[in-house]
């Protein structure tokens, strides 16, 4: 038999080149076990609707069985000539087991097979990318459970704005993990439905029984149309959409742990097992991994945007453009999963410093917009009140003083309804503890989510 287990067509020997640029063995031989499960499972359902013999059957799930060993012992040679990994394991099971090898490939083809495989590969992926996704939120929530006491400046624009909990900073990329995690759980959804039995693109003809098929690899269902059964790939866009939101979030959170461990903030410090140090300055200690996890949100961004352009003008219903699927899809895996280890990792170790953070939290006039709501209170319109406590800030600002560092005469100057407990509502503990809202800074409020979060 020809080394191209599709020869037959063709008089001329493929050129050299050509053979090594179209080859994807290079990169999707990361799927022999889902190939080999799902090939596996269809050889069962052929000798289950007696398509082949129940000999056969047996015969080519012990081969199969046997190539899975062969990979996974590092034993089996993997070929650019047999093109990819579904050439490459079929075209040794004939080796091992002689002309019935060939009949696994019947009522299925290579564009039906690699659409199974990528799923079952990236439903596994999914499910290990939920499980990094806890360890993370749980790493946050370990730090604001610890840490529950600690106040910091709240920022707009970076500015400081409000005092807020740090624990309650902490809960906001929470929440963010959490949208992450339920969008995870939505692909799932979409993803876990089998195209198997959809052939190159019109169907089979022989008596196969797609459900069964479906029910032993785990699918909630089967795809409904054989044309976009092997030419969909809206769950790989989906993922690295999802992926992007993701990094998008860690991106975010790796840039205010840059700032925070720099010398000017001083509000955490990252162990020096996640910083390197520099070639020329011995004092310096770098925060390379939330720097490097915000350089490569870009290249998850990259990836998506590969995909979508790939398939933005490709007709129904395979096209070999969509090879280029792969390497996008493997390499945002690879990055997401990379990415969430060494974050859980790097937050659970994080140290904080609470009174660096409570004395910026103590600049800035963080406290202006409880003076605000205090005049309201006293029957004061809130616009009157915000033109009240702005020209208390420009005083304090022409007297170098701060808010609570006013006397009780100095308040008064600005508006006759502040009284002696103004005092009262100006303190940091006092600010951040008056919004007990549902979603609020309060401490009792923070608890109270952090309680919903572990139960969630």
């Amino acid at each position: 038999m020809s080394e191209k287990l599709w020869a037959g067509r063709f008089t001329q020997p493929t050129d050299a080149f050509v053979e090594e640029f179209t080859a994807s063995i290079q990169f999707d031989q990361r799927l022999y076990r889902y190939d080999i499960e799902g090939s596996t499972v269809h050889a069962r359902m052929l000798a289950k609707q007696q398509v082949i013999s129940d000999g056969d059957a047996a015969e080519i799930v012990a081969g199969l069985n046997e190539i899975l060993a062969e990979i996974e012992r590092g034993e089996f040679a993997f070929s650019i000539s047999r093109e990819d990994i579904h050439m490459n394991i079929e075209a040794r099971l004939i080796e091992k087991i002689g002309a019935v090898g060939g009949k696994l490939h019947t009522a299925r083809s290579r564009n039906d097979q690699v659409a199974l495989d990528i799923r079952l590969y990236l439903r596994d992926e999914v499910d290990s990318i939920v499980t990094a996704l806890g360890k993370l939120r749980e790493a946050l929530l370990q730090q604001a459970e610890a840490n529950l006491d600690v106040i910091m400046p709240g920022y707009t624009h970076l500015q400081t704005a409000q005092p807020i909990l740090f624990a309650h900073h902490m809960l906001a990329y929470v929440e963010m993990l959490s949208r992450d995690t339920g969008r995870l759980h939505d692909l799932r959804k979409r993803l876990n439905i089998m195209p198997l039995g959809a052939g190159a693109l019109a169907g089979t003809t022989f008596p196969i029984d797609r459900e069964w098929v479906a029910e032993q690899l785990g699918f909630d269902g089967v795809t409904r149309n054989s044309l976009d059964s092997v030419s969909d790939r809206d769950f790989a866009i989906e993922f690295c959409s999802f992926s992007s939101l993701l990094m998008m979030h860690l991106s975010r959170l790796s840039e205010e742990l840059i700032l925070w461990s720099s010398a000017d903030f001083a509000f955490v410090d990252l162990s020096d097992a996640f910083c390197t140090g520099s070639s020329i300055m011995p004092q310096k200690k770098n925060p390379d991994v939330p720097e490097l996890v915000r350089g490569k949100t870009g290249r998850v961004y990259g990836n998506l945007i590969s995909l979508l352009t790939l398939m933005k003008s490709l007709p129904l219903a395979y096209n070999k453009d969509m090879q280029e699927d792969k390497e996008p899809l493997f390499d945002t895996i690879d990055t997401v999963r990379g990415s969430l280890k060494v974050f859980a990792e790097m937050i659970a170790e994080m140290t904080i410093n609470p009174e660096r953070m409570r004395a910026a939290a103590g600049r800035g006039y963080s406290t202006a917009t409880d003076i605000a709501d205090y005049l309201v209170r006293k029957g004061l319109p809130f616009r009157n009140a915000h033109e009240v406590v702005g020209k208390t800030v420009r005083y304090c600002v022409e007297t170098g003083k701060d808010i609570p560092d006013l006397t009780l005469d100095e308040f008064r100057q600005f508006s006759s309804d502040i009284e002696a407990d103004i005092f009262d509502f100006v303190t940091l503990e006092a600010s951040v503890n008056a919004r007990k809202a549902t979603g609020g800074t309060a401490r009792e409020a923070v608890e109270r989510e952090i309680s919903l979060a572990r139960k969630a």
